[in-house]
């Protein structure tokens, strides 16, 4: 393989762990997290990650394929892309150094943007500063729309939470930092994959997966962040099953709201790959064992 490492991506849903895995398998690869999400423990069932159902022991194997950055974070700490960057560096180091082949798996756009170009050199953002911009998420989002740009997308309450931050700190909006130049790109030479099933199949896979989380460990997992006074808004799903139980939604409602929500977040990751993300080879349905074979063929 003239690459020296590899990266899935695609929308929640079509399809990535399995995929990966089984390549990781077929090739002597290590997976390395670029999910926002999948990267904090107890929510594994939520996160829809690898390691669903798993509460207590190691993170970093399934049936002899290495994993790295699942579930290395709790719910009350959190990171910027420049943490992750670095994170990610160190992750791949180790796989390089054991003789293996990194493959990256995730679909939040911002950590693999940060991976193949590189990151913005904004300013530190000081605790005080950090902190009341999550207050003013929470308790006012009014006054954080007057402050951030119009147009901005305020879906991921971490993304406004970061834009804000860095407005409050240095005075100047995000989108303004972001047109600077990059440096620091961990993989811009990677083998990218995408995966792009039809609109209609993710809906039916995403509206099949949550009922499915249920049955699981979704329940415990949000009851253990009502518990431990966690961030609820951290993922899709936990939310809903908070208020569910607390009473203030009914599981119906939770359970639509959290179909919703998915579908929505699906259509925006879409979008980013469609328009941001300049794939060496694209699926265009969920993955099967003939494509892995073909994988197989083209990177080795």
């Amino acid at each position: 393989m003239n690459k020296k490492s590899i990266i899935i991506a695609g929308p929640t849903a079509s399809g990535k762990s399995g995929f990966a895995h089984e390549l990781a398998r077929r090739i002597n690869g290590a997976i390395i997290n670029c999910d926002s999400v999948q990267i904090y423990r107890n929510i594994e069932t939520i996160s829809a990650s690898p390691f669903s159902g798993k509460v207590n022991g190691s993170f970093d194997e399934i049936d002899g394929v290495p994993y790295k950055l699942f579930s290395v974070l709790p719910l009350s700490e959190h990171i910027s892309v420049a943490d992750y960057l670095n994170m990610a560096r160190v992750a791949m180091n180790e796989v390089l150094e054991s003789g293996k082949i990194p493959i990256f798996v995730g679909g939040s756009g911002y950590y693999i943007n940060v991976l193949l170009n590189g990151i913005v050199q904004i300013p530190e953002i000081d605790e005080e500063t950090r902190n009341r911009a999550r207050d003013i998420v929470q308790n006012d989002i009014n006054y954080a729309r007057s402050l951030l740009p119009n147009g901005f997308d305020f879906t991921d309450p971490q993304r406004v939470s970061r834009a804000l931050e860095v407005f409050l700190q240095t005075g100047q909006h995000i989108t303004d930092w972001q047109k600077t130049s990059r440096s620091g790109a961990l993989i811009p030479d990677a083998y990218k994959i995408l995966l792009s099933p039809q609109r209609d199949v993710l809906l039916q896979r995403i509206a099949q997966r949550i009922p499915e989380m249920l049955k699981e460990n979704a329940i415990n997992e949000a009851q253990y962040i009502i518990i431990n006074k966690l961030n609820e808004t951290r993922a899709i799903g936990a939310e809903q099953l908070c208020k569910m139980l607390r009473g203030e939604i009914s599981m119906d409602d939770a359970i639509q709201n959290w179909t919703i929500k998915t579908n929505q977040y699906a259509k925006r990751q879409r979008t980013w790959f469609k328009t941001q993300y300049i794939a060496d080879y694209e699926i265009n349905h969920i993955p099967t064992n003939k494509d892995v074979e073909d994988m197989i063929n083209k990177v080795l």
